[in-house]
């Protein structure tokens, strides 16, 4: 499981928003995706919080080479949009 936190830039956070809504679909119908629930901040409308499940490892590096996410995340995200990104991985019990 991957918990996603991005900080949206001053300004882009309704093109981060755009972003994820277009990432979420694609990501969903990836064969190994599990789960990929988005949420935004109450009290803070730059905060993005993304809940990821992926069948295994394998499917999670998958999803990272992907086209989509390589297009959104890597290429327009992170360089241009995010102010930070973190994640954390976790192991279901």
């Amino acid at each position: 499981m991957v918990a996603a936190r991005w900080l949206a830039r001053e300004g882009r956070e309704e093109r981060v928003a755009e972003l994820i809504g277009e990432l979420g679909p694609a990501s969903r119908a990836e064969p190994g995706c599990v789960m990929w629930l988005p949420h935004r901040s109450l009290d803070e409308p730059r905060l993005f919080w993304l809940y990821e499940q992926y069948a295994d490892e394998a499917a999670y590096e998958a999803h990272m080479a992907s086209e989509h996410f390589t297009r959104l995340v890597k290429d327009e995200a992170i360089p241009e949009l995010l102010e930070s990104r973190e994640r954390d991985f976790f192991t279901t019990l």
